[in-house]
């Protein structure tokens, strides 16, 4: 017989694998994952209880009956909720010192435009350094949802190396319309392709902080390119009006 159940807390196909790993250990279970409805079908040859099914999963996946009852359902969306916001923490942490960061640089001398190129400075360089740590692996989870990445897959080899060289002309104060113009061509690409992801609802993991950070594709994602873009904007009417 066979069972759909839902599995909440899965962001990429890593977790899909090891959903379906983990699922299939157990005695008389054939599981297979559907990433994109956050499913999974479990054919059986014996009654099995959900309980025993999650035991064998970490606890960052929770599974439950589809035909489950709205107050599971409700909990159930609750601990998601309360998975994905203890999985962007990272970036909050590090949006955060990156801004302190930016302030404390312009604090006896304020201008706004020397705060935001100090901002997008340390931004790139922070954000280009997560990437690198995996090098290999950061391709493959960029071409998920950039579109120019997914088309040219040189581009998403070389992009961590675009944002450290864009982080270094703003810190330095060097060639900085080019800089500008360069991140809201590949700023907004990206933000196009996290839109499209968003809209579809795709469970996808976010490559900004390369693949070393577990996050998953979110609003925040759409935020954090938004933020830069406003900023790389802004910029580029005082310079040219």
């Amino acid at each position: 017989m066979q069972q759909v159940y839902r599995v909440n807390g899965m962001t990429c196909n890593g977790c899909r694998n090891s959903v379906e790993d983990k699922l299939n250990t157990i005695e008389g279970v054939q599981a297979e994952v559907n990433l994109e409805k956050a499913e999974v079908a479990i054919t059986t040859t014996r009654s099995i209880d959900v309980k025993e099914l999650q035991d064998v999963l970490p606890s960052k996946y929770h599974i439950f009956e589809q035909k489950a009852t709205n107050d599971i359902v409700l909990n159930s969306n609750i601990e998601e909720e309360k998975s994905t916001l203890k999985q962007l923490y990272p970036l909050f942490l590090i949006f955060f010192y990156i801004t302190v960061a930016a302030v404390l640089l312009n604090a006896k001398t304020w201008d706004v435009s020397s705060f935001m190129l100090d901002f997008m400075g340390l931004f790139y360089i922070v954000f280009s350094f997560f990437k690198m740590l995996d090098l290999k692996g950061f391709p493959n989870s960029f071409r998920m949802y950039d579109p120019l990445a997914a088309r040219l897959p040189v581009y998403a080899i070389i992009y961590p190396f675009i944002e450290t060289a864009l982080g270094v002309l703003f810190l330095m104060r060097f060639q900085i319309p080019l800089a500008l113009w360069v991140t809201v061509v590949i700023l907004g690409i990206t933000t196009i392709g996290v839109t499209q992801s968003l809209l579809s609802k795709k469970s996808i993991q976010c490559a900004c902080l390369g693949t070393a950070l577990k996050l998953p594709m979110t609003k925040a994602t759409f935020i954090e390119n938004s933020i830069m873009l406003i900023m790389a904007f802004y910029m580029l009417i005082n310079i040219y009006i």
